[in-house]
């Protein structure tokens, strides 16, 4: 049985910190307490406007981390010569509109098919893994596999959303078409992994599939740190993905 990861986003530390301009609460912190916790990896979105994570908790979770930092970040010069800077383990390209609250769909690899294949070569000749995150369409699986990406990350907020609005035939539908194309994704060899908008109430279907090696989830787990502490609320959440794997 193939062992599913998992990366704890911890953005969003830093956006209650920068709410007050403060020092505290520090991501790196969290982001130690997730290794503790057993998160396999740490996640951080770099973002063009500096919301929450800023380019000093970048320096500072490079030094700091012993686990996999996954770089989320636009395709942008300026991120491209980041990350180039940091060698992270993974990069993530992500799509990024200043006036969206969070990442609103993947990425449309299918148009920005030849700039995309430009510019995430630098970045795997540095040794960075290359994800994709995209929405579970065909035609996105194959320019992503096209351009040399070798992971991409499923859009898992549809299936999350129509969930917490009751909306059940259109979550079985669209966890259908998550399946599928996951399935898809790994027969041309990419890797799969899943994430966005994920809770206690959703993770269970989407950790069931066999295709999928890794979770990246958030903002869920600091809002419910706030109830139940970071550690237990990491803990719980690796029980759930554990248990519908198994």
């Amino acid at each position: 049985m193939s062992m599913l990861r998992l990366g704890v986003n911890i953005d969003h530390v830093a956006t209650v910190r920068n709410a007050r301009g403060g020092a505290y609460p520090d991501p790196v912190r969290a982001a130690k307490l997730a290794e503790e916790a057993g998160a396999d990896g740490i996640t951080a979105h770099l973002r063009e406007d500096r919301r929450h994570i800023v380019d000093a908790d970048i320096d500072a979770l490079m030094e700091a981390l012993s686990v996999p930092l996954n770089f989320e970040m636009a395709a942008t010069d300026e991120m491209q010569a980041i990350a180039l800077r940091h060698k992270p383990h993974a990069v993530c390209i992500v799509p990024e509109k200043r006036e969206e609250r969070t990442t609103e769909g993947g990425l449309d690899v299918v148009r920005e098919e030849r700039k995309l294949a430009a510019y995430i070569a630098p970045l795997r000749e540095a040794g960075s893994r290359v994800s994709i995150f995209i929405g579970a369409e065909k035609p996105q699986i194959e320019a992503a596999a096209r351009i040399g990406a070798e992971v991409i990350e499923l859009h898992t907020g549809a299936y999350c959303d129509f969930h917490a609005e009751g909306r059940f035939e259109e979550r079985d539908a669209e966890l259908a078409r998550l399946t599928d194309m996951a399935t898809f994704a790994q027969s041309l060899g990419l890797e799969v992994h899943a994430g966005h908008g994920l809770t206690y109430d959703t993770v269970q279907p989407i950790a069931a599939l066999r295709e999928v090696m890794e979770l990246n989830i958030g903002h869920f787990l600091i809002g419910e740190s706030i109830f139940r502490g970071l550690d237990p609320a990491i803990r719980e959440m690796r029980r759930l993905m554990e248990e519908a794997r198994a």
